[in-house]
């Protein structure tokens, strides 16, 4: 009997260019460039591996970097991936977006436009991103709104604006941004050299995933935690106190689209206000998204630095049905540590590139839970 092929994915990132105008220390590369590179996908590369994509699903088709409006070919490519049927969206620093900018992204068939915005004064964001940073951001988004493009907000949680939760959330508000992302830290690339300096505490890491379920329960805005799978284990235990002590309040958005999106094929996309965030449970590495390099390599998400296979030398469709890498990512069963006991493990799942870069283990357990499975108190893992 034939067997059916792995689900194709919800979400892709394709890395147009490891060349930047910035030098974030955050950033998940380890060297950027003030330019194009030579070992860049060529255009017609990226139209094969889209017609690719296209062929066996419609994924969200996130078009990032480095910077990509560095590409001129960025709006032909986006073009082309629109017309194939993907969503298209684009991440940016946004300093580059100016008026013609903005009208040649519409004009592209991008849906939204994501910018990273790590503090909610430009004090505390140019401190990642460099001077004037914050404002060049702002004038972008402007010309973003004139022309009706939708936009997010995408913020890296580090020690240096962990305490400004609040305030980004009302940023995000009163700038018209039709979603708050939250990025937390993970220790690669750049990442590696200022983890020490930078990186948030399992304790800190909890608090701001639970203050994320109370403002994602006031609405107003799409909120999502990327690299924090165990706010869907944070999300479903406030949510059990919640009945516990009688309080009803409205369903998280997360929790949400994780009961009534994961049982379907991932080739049809999300509709409605959702169609950006196609979350359907904590870590998708490998099972629900995919990142591409600016060279072709294929990995399971940005943030895990093992390589699946290359667009280059395979059709995207193989790597990501056929992978080895990919297919241990799929089995829960092969998470070790806690998370291998846990009763949340496949909600959650853990982030497997932190577990990778900061044990050498991708099937590890998560370096920031401080949750402790049932299976795992005193006198209950060994009989197990």
């Amino acid at each position: 009997m034939e067997q059916t092929p792995y689900p194709s994915p919800r979400l892709i990132f394709w890395e147009s260019t490891a060349g930047c105008n910035l030098e974030c220390i955050h950033c998940r590369r380890i060297t950027v460039a003030d330019q194009l590179l030579p070992q860049d996908l060529k255009t017609q590369e990226v139209f094969a591996m889209i017609d690719n994509i296209a062929s066996f699903g419609r994924p969200i088709f996130v078009l990032s970097g480095g910077e990509p409006l560095f590409r001129p070919d960025i709006y032909d490519i986006a073009r082309h991936a629109a017309d194939a049927g993907l969503i298209v969206a684009l991440a940016t620093n946004g300093t580059l977006i100016d008026a013609a900018t903005a009208q040649k992204i519409k004009e592209a068939g991008i849906r939204r436009v994501s910018i990273s915005f790590d503090g909610a004064d430009a004090a505390t964001h140019d401190v990642f991103r460099g001077p004037c940073a914050f404002d060049r951001a702002m004038r972008g988004m402007g010309h973003l709104r004139d022309v009706g493009v939708p936009y997010q907000i995408n913020t890296t949680v580090a020690s240096h604006n962990v305490h400004q939760m609040e305030e980004t959330l009302a940023l995000a508000k009163e700038i018209g941004a039709v979603a708050l992302h939250l990025f937390l830290l993970v220790p690669v690339g750049c990442g590696v050299e200022i983890a020490d300096d930078k990186q948030i505490t399992p304790a800190q890491y909890e608090e701001v995933l639970n203050w994320m379920y109370d403002a994602e329960m006031e609405g107003g805005i799409e909120l999502k935690a990327t690299c924090a799978p165990h706010y869907f284990r944070i999300a479903r235990q406030r949510m059990a106190e919640d009945r516990r002590n009688g309080i009803e309040r409205k369903r998280p958005d997360s929790m949400h689209r994780q009961k009534h999106a994961g049982g379907g094929h991932p080739g049809g996309h999300p509709g409605g206000r959702h169609a950006m965030n196609a979350m359907t449970k904590g870590c998708l590495a490998g099972t629900g998204v995919s990142f591409i390099s600016h060279r072709g390599e294929v990995f399971p998400c940005g943030y895990l630095p093992m390589e699946a296979g290359n667009v280059r030398a395979q059709p995207f469709q193989t790597i990501w049905e056929d992978s080895t890498l990919f297919a241990q990512l799929r089995d829960s069963d092969l998470l070790g540590g806690k998370c291998g006991v846990c009763e949340f493990k496949n909600l959650c799942s853990g982030c497997r590139a932190r577990a990778y870069g900061m044990t050498g283990d991708f099937l590890g357990e998560e370096p920031f839970c401080t949750y402790t499975p049932r299976k795992a108190k005193p006198g209950v893992l060994a009989a197990v």
